[in-house]
């Protein structure tokens, strides 16, 4: 017998601990629209509503935030949605013959 009162031959087992690996949360990335003087604002908000899922009244503010402030955020999402969301929106504009512009920002 040991020092500690156990038996020299136990051969019983102790509780293993499986640790789990932490992950992180993916970088977010915010989608940019870039004011022009060239892009009617009725298409821009229609942009915003049909690309962005926003609502009128939104999509409305947003659009007047881009146009007196030269940028606006359109929404926050994981990268391969943002980078979707700015070829989608230039792809239109362009389709319908306007320079709109938009990119994506690491939040």
């Amino acid at each position: 017998m040991s020092k500690d009162g156990r038996n020299d031959n136990d051969t019983s087992t102790g509780i293993v601990v499986k640790s789990k690996p932490k992950t992180k949360k993916p970088a977010m990335y915010k989608v940019l629209m870039l004011n022009d003087d060239y892009t009617p604002m009725e298409f821009v908000v229609h942009v915003l509503e049909s690309l962005f899922g926003k609502t009128r009244d939104e999509a409305t503010r947003i659009m007047l935030h881009v146009h007196q402030r030269g940028v606006g955020v359109c929404g926050v999402y994981s990268y391969e949605v943002a980078e979707t969301k700015v070829t989608q929106a230039i792809d239109y504009a362009r389709q319908n013959e306007h320079p709109l512009q938009c990119t994506l920002e690491k939040e």
